[in-house]
């Protein structure tokens, strides 16, 4: 077995039972192409393989890439040697599915280049750090950016909790699979995903004041707009960003084009 990597916040999961558990999530058939991200030591890879058509793994770890296609002969898996965050994802085909067992570090960052990408996965299904899944998960006075900017693409649910004992090396903390299935239909135009997230990052650019406060300093505007801007999309001002549902900030987000004050440049 190779030695997991540190610098790559490699955990190596063996435990057949959870692995099969994870792909069972995806409810993958026959015909699925598999995005996996970071396959490692190829555990789940061969669990993914017996369920879908065809799996892409890309895998960071030169060392790891060259060894995985030996693997499984006769199998469809193609394996690339690249950055997850600079794998072009239109290479896939339509309707491909997600399954990974993700470093903590970069849990965000993939999550954000899955949700905002032009092609977009049919579901997603993450193993990930406990306390990242239920952030995922949150509900309206427990949202953040992350909360958002997932729930805003993807309906997402809570899978079963993963103990820290079943990895080599075991993490400082528990992981917990999350799912995410991506909207059949957008509830946000394209040209307006600017928008959004210029004021959704206005909204949480001061956790802890009330809404009038970030959103006039996030925005560049005084309180008293800010105040009005609120009793337009009939949000109490008195909340705060993390209250919010993703219906209030696309409410929001129509007074606020309708009213210009997302037509100030920062």
């Amino acid at each position: 077995m190779s030695a997991p990597k540190k610098s790559l916040g490699q955990h190596w999961l063996t435990d057949r039972d959870v692995l099969k558990s994870i792909a069972d999530l995806a409810q993958l058939s026959a015909d699925d192409t598999v995005l996996e991200i970071g396959p490692g030591l190829g555990t789940l890879t061969s669990e993914l393989l017996r369920q879908a058509k065809a799996v892409v793994a890309v895998e960071l770890d030169t060392e790891l890439a060259r060894k995985l296609p030996a693997q499984f002969p006769g199998k469809d898996l193609t394996v690339i040697n690249e950055d997850i965050l600079t794998f072009d994802l239109t290479q896939l085909p339509a309707g491909y599915i997600v399954i990974a067992n993700v470093p903590y570090y970069i849990t965000a960052k993939i999550v954000r280049l899955l949700m905002t990408a032009q092609h977009k996965p049919q579901t997603t299904v993450l193993l990930v750090q406990k306390e990242v899944a239920e952030r995922l998960a949150a509900k309206p006075g427990d949202m953040s950016i992350l909360a958002v900017s997932a729930q805003l693409y993807a309906d997402v649910t809570l899978g079963p909790v993963v103990p820290a004992a079943l990895f080599t090396p075991p993490p400082k903390v528990d992981s917990q699979v999350v799912v995410l299935r991506t909207k059949s239909s957008p509830i946000i135009d394209q040209a307006d995903e600017k928008l959004f997230f210029r004021l959704m990052k206005a909204g949480f650019s001061a956790k802890r004041k009330k809404l009038r406060s970030s959103l006039a300093g996030g925005l560049h505007i005084d309180k008293d707009k800010a105040e009005q801007l609120l009793q337009a999309a009939s949000i109490d001002s008195d909340n705060r960003a993390e209250q919010l549902s993703i219906d209030e900030w696309l409410r929001l987000l129509s007074c606020a084009k309708k009213d210009g004050y997302l037509s100030i440049t920062h």
